[in-house]
């Protein structure tokens, strides 16, 4: 049971107060979803796959581009530095799953895909990860869940034209 679970219950990260502005207390509650959900999910690589969320990430990200990526690319795709994607790339390459190799069109630059175990591993670990989703919204009826999804892209949406904060 996660620290913040009590008899079952998630509490709202940092306590939000329910007499609260209505805009923070849904800030608080989409952030307290998201990180228990996230907590949940790489626990669940660890266990059941001796891997980690970030390496699972790198792996979708590469899956998507199966000929390949730059690190650079991969970088900003993942919205981390290239230095963790470097450390990731390295695991991933040391496991067998990845391969770097030169850019033929830029010698600063390095390509990365899957090789065929990578391919396989990942095709594993998101057959789970699509399960392990599904269990989390399994309670929520299908149309609620489309209704929380047209709602979450008006948000979406309005975030995208008010400028990213930074």
């Amino acid at each position: 049971m996660d620290s913040n679970d009590h008899e079952g219950i998630v509490q709202d990260k940092y306590a939000g107060d329910p007499s609260g502005a209505l805009s923070v207390r849904l800030w608080l509650r989409l952030l307290t979803c998201s990180t228990v959900i996230e907590k949940r999910l790489r626990r669940r690589f660890v266990d059941e796959f001796d891997t980690t969320l970030p390496r699972f990430d790198v792996m979708a990200a590469l899956y998507r581009h199966p000929d390949g990526i730059t690190m650079g690319e991969l970088s900003r795709a993942l919205l981390v530095s290239n230095g963790n994607v470097t450390a990731l790339v390295r695991q991933l390459q040391d496991q067998g799953h990845a391969r770097i190799a030169p850019s033929p069109d830029d010698r600063r630059a390095s390509i990365v895909c899957l090789t065929p175990d990578g391919m396989a591993r990942f095709t594993v670990l998101a057959e789970a990860h699509h399960g392990w989703i599904a269990e989390v919204f399994s309670g929520i009826p299908p149309a609620q869940q489309e209704a929380l999804l047209g709602l979450l892209a008006i948000l979406k949406d309005q975030i995208m034209t008010k400028g990213a904060v930074e």
